[in-house]
């Protein structure tokens, strides 16, 4: 059985906790920020853990966990 391939961009939008939890930048944050109030975008400052639903699809891009 040959090696599963790593999809290229989905390792460099999330990463992996120590726990195995997957992680992902906010979205919202490219542009238009004037418009936006303080509160969101401190919000949008961090990173949060990638909900359950999609922890199925990004695990099959991600064979082997995030490089």
């Amino acid at each position: 059985m040959p090696k599963m391939k790593t999809h290229k961009g989905a390792s460099k939008r999330f990463s992996q906790t120590g726990t195995g939890k997957l992680m992902h930048r906010h979205t919202r944050r490219a542009h238009s920020m004037i418009s936006k109030s303080p509160g969101q975008k401190r919000r949008l400052y961090s990173e949060s853990v990638l909900y359950a639903g999609k922890n199925k699809s990004v695990g099959r891009q991600l064979p082997y966990g995030v490089d």
